[in-house]
């Protein structure tokens, strides 16, 4: 019966009409499709059982870098700060090796949605006093790991984050979503959980509002994304978070829109 279920909520938010359009390998079989998606949810219920703790107490896990904010302290004389701000993807990049001898600073926690992003916004990053902000968010929204959301409400949080950054003097760099893919089974738990079709509005807002607000539009998705509008397999292990060479291709990407961000007045 909760097989059945699941195929019925596939079918009622066009998950299942996408994978078949794209030729993936969750459309068939019925049967086998069902359970993937009963997985798939079941993972994210556990996900927040696990993190139900730090949900309740530390909610935007001011914790994770507190004392390495007090530690960097303010931006030497002449430098010019780089935050990165995200969610795993920030959160594994080795900055160093990508940008070797820049003063980019990683502030990526796992997991995060853009409601936690904007409680630990002023400490990670406002308070860090960077010229620019590089901000990777959206997936674990879509996905849902804090709650469903609606994408006005994560468009609402960009926009904050934004107002916020522009008070401070921070110059705004909102990169796209990433796409994902279903290519092999520890990529479709992920894939299931994050609607295709809400990458691609969300990226479309987060252009216009980057064009109508003069902030740079980052775009990791059209340099990623394979003929069938999946993420390359080869820039990925798990279908959702970037490998080595998702990340050279990412790094060239991220350095011209922050050199951008920079130059502007």
């Amino acid at each position: 019966m909760k097989k059945l279920v699941v195929v019925g909520l596939m079918l009622a938010s066009g998950v299942w009409g996408w994978a078949q359009s794209a030729g993936s390998t969750a459309a068939t079989p019925l049967e086998a499709t069902a359970q993937d998606g009963y997985e798939s949810a079941r993972s994210l219920e556990l996900y927040r059982e696990g993190h139900a703790s730090m949900l309740m107490n530390d909610f935007g896990q001011l914790a994770r870098y507190h004392d390495a904010d007090v530690q960097l302290g303010p931006p030497a004389a002449g430098e010019q700060r780089v935050v990165f701000f995200g969610d795993s993807i920030t959160d594994i990049w080795k900055l160093d090796e990508s940008f070797p001898g820049k003063h980019y600073v990683n502030r990526g926690i796992g997991g995060q949605t853009t409601p936690q992003m904007l409680v630990r916004f002023r400490p990670d990053v406002i308070d860090l006093h960077p010229a620019v902000v590089v901000v990777l968010a959206g997936t674990n929204d879509i996905a849902g790991n804090t709650g469903e959301e609606t994408l006005e409400q994560i468009e609402d949080d960009y926009a904050t984050m934004a107002e916020l950054a522009r008070v401070h003097g921070i110059r705004m760099v909102f990169a796209s979503v990433m796409p994902i893919n279903d290519y092999n089974p520890s990529a479709l738990r992920f894939f299931l959980q994050r609607s295709p079709a809400k990458i691609l509005a969300l990226n479309e807002w987060l252009k216009k509002y980057c064009a109508d607000n003069g902030l740079v539009y980052l775009d990791y998705f059209s340099a990623m994304v394979d003929g069938n509008g999946m993420l390359k397999s080869e820039l990925t292990a798990d279908g959702l978070h970037p490998n080595a060479a998702g990340f050279a291709v990412m790094a060239p990407l991220a350095e011209a829109a922050i050199l951008k961000a920079g130059s502007k007045e």
